[in-house]
């Protein structure tokens, strides 16, 4: 992984000194966060934003290929929604949603590779590839109070699992337009799985059960990986150079 990166980081950064031209791109929007949870399924999503700004190496002559480097701010994790019903009726009694959320600074490398969808070239629609690395600032799971699990703490992730660096790739495609020769516009639809896990502990045996006077109990192994899907409205803006012989 080290040597792809590290690949990765020259071609982008020497293919953005040779550009002839940057693009910087500020985006933003919607994040749906997915987990999973020791390889079983039933995690909910969990709704939230991401916002990032990236660079990109612009050729004046052929703009079809760039690299490209972002640094993002993204708030990943899942959710555990609880439904009640009235036990007379039957009718729903309202909802309570668990958000388990990480707080991530993520830096991403990798290119992208633009056609044009109208004569004019004023609109482009393109699609991209790179890897991702990620550090883990704050999360809120130390907060969560164990919810209606207070005699059992091993449902809930514990503070010691969490790992604060990631890695990962990122991929997806969507549409460029100008609105002038140096301002423009964006929309984007990525899915960003990590490889890594987000979350790692080993089983612990021999849990004093508090709720149970002389249990015990194991808690077991666990792994936590995140994969979010991210729509992005951006605004780029175009430094253009200009070689004069």
């Amino acid at each position: 992984m080290r040597i792809v990166l590290s690949l990765l980081f020259n071609l982008a950064f020497f293919g953005l000194i040779a550009a002839q031209s940057t693009a910087y791109v500020i985006h933003f929007g919607p994040t749906a966060g997915l987990q999973k949870w020791d390889n079983a399924s039933g995690r909910e999503p969990l709704f939230q934003y991401h916002a990032a700004l990236s660079m990109e190496g612009i050729n004046n002559e052929d703009s079809r290929g760039s690299f490209y480097m972002q640094l993002g701010y993204h708030v990943k994790g899942s959710a555990t929604r609880y439904r009640f019903f009235n036990i007379n009726s039957g009718a729903p009694g309202g909802t309570f949603t668990e958000r388990f959320k990480f707080n991530n600074f993520s830096f991403s490398l990798g290119a992208k590779q633009r056609f044009k969808e109208s004569n004019s070239g004023r609109v482009r629609y393109f699609y991209f590839g790179g890897l991702r690395g990620d550090y883990t600032f704050s999360t809120n799971i130390d907060n969560l109070g164990g919810g209606s699990s207070t005699c059992n703490p091993g449902f809930y992730p514990l503070m010691g699992g969490v790992q604060r660096w990631m890695a990962g790739f990122s991929a997806g495609g969507g549409i460029e337009f100008d609105l002038s020769e140096l301002v423009g516009g964006q929309i984007q639809l990525s899915i960003n799985p990590d490889v890594t896990p987000q979350y790692r502990q080993n089983a612990i045996p021999n849990v004093i059960d508090i709720c149970n006077q002389g249990a015990i109990y194991n808690i077991p192994e666990r792994r936590i990986r995140n994969t979010t899907v991210e729509l992005s409205v951006g605004l780029r803006l175009l430094k253009k150079v200009i070689v004069v012989d």
